[in-house]
């Protein structure tokens, strides 16, 4: 199936996560309140151990056996916890060029991601080697924007994903940068770019009101603000109506709290990227009464020794 004829169809969207018996648990006494809560990351390149001790900035921050334990711990508080991840997850250290992006994506897996999206370094070993990467996530991985046409990545990269969170009926899609500058023409043989606003408003058009989808999550790796003529995800949030929620990527930018924008029609959009490297994990509470979301609380979560390491990730890695 062509990816532009996704609108014919809805076989191409899964359920990303589900959870079909516990949501009653998550309202509060005597209310028809219910908590979403978004973990999310972005640039994490390939940083599966903590930075060294050697006087840098980042110095004994990170490392995703730590990611996990803080993921585990938000989990037990609220099981309606989606981890996403803004793409950029490959090149950085010597776990990429000896292993090819398979140390990575199995940690994720094991590290309970749900979703993430295509970051520009995602293809520096080229389509067929990204592909095999791949096969070691256990997540879906989505994007909208790019043609990805007979490559094998047409098999394992989804439009757009749903879930049924309790009562919230959840969209998540992902968009991608341009590759002039960034990748190599032979590393996306076979994979073409697409300016995002128009793909990303008719993907978000279906989820609504085909699918039924009362909350939004855009994945994206464009970067934060627009650079050197291509958009970033404040372009995004006002040229696109009906985004709830981005987790941004590609810029590295730190963001204590999420940027708030108005789309041209009127609607609020809510921005939020967490650095690089996966020193942060972004922990964000969606609060809705009913289906009406009345409350975003966010805060970051440090990466740092205080964080113990999750014994199965440490065991993987020896």
């Amino acid at each position: 199936m062509k990816r532009r004829d996704f609108l014919k169809t809805s076989v191409i969207a899964g359920a990303a996560v589900s959870f079909p018996h516990l949501w009653i648990k998550n309202l509060q006494a005597g209310e028809n309140r219910f908590k979403i809560t978004v973990l999310q990351t972005n640039d994490t390149h390939s940083r599966i151990d903590p930075f060294p001790m050697d006087g840098g900035r980042y110095q004994g921050l990170g490392g995703i056996a730590r990611r996990a334990t803080l993921v585990k711990q938000v989990r037990k508080e609220n099981p309606y916890t989606l981890l996403l991840d803004a793409g950029d997850v490959l090149q950085g250290t010597p776990y990429f060029n000896l292993f090819k992006g398979k140390v990575e994506y199995e940690t994720m897996t094991k590290c309970g991601y749900q979703v993430s999206t295509l970051g520009n370094h995602e293809f520096d070993n080229g389509v067929s080697m990204l592909a095999d990467a791949l096969n070691y996530a256990k997540f879906d991985i989505v994007n909208c924007n790019y043609d990805f046409g007979e490559t094998p990545l047409s098999r394992g990269v989804k439009t757009f994903v749903t879930t049924q969170i309790g009562p919230i009926k959840v969209g998540i899609t992902g968009v991608g940068v341009h590759f002039t500058d960034l990748v190599a023409a032979s590393n996306h043989k076979g994979v073409a770019y697409h300016k995002p606003f128009k793909p990303l408003q008719s993907v978000i058009n279906y989820l609504r009101k085909d699918l039924g989808c009362t909350f939004i999550i855009v994945l994206s790796h464009l970067g934060y603000k627009p650079y050197q003529g291509n958009p970033g995800d404040t372009d995004l949030a006002y040229k696109v109506n009906g985004i709830d929620w981005i987790v941004g990527g590609h810029s590295h930018t730190f963001m204590d709290q999420p940027d708030v924008v108005k789309s041209k029609k009127g609607y609020t959009t809510r921005i939020l990227q967490v650095g690089w490297a996966g020193i942060l994990v972004g922990k964000t509470d969606f609060v809705f009464e009913g289906e009406k979301l009345i409350s975003v609380n966010t805060r970051m979560m440090p990466v740092n020794e205080t964080v113990g390491e999750h014994r199965e990730i440490r065991a993987m890695l020896g």
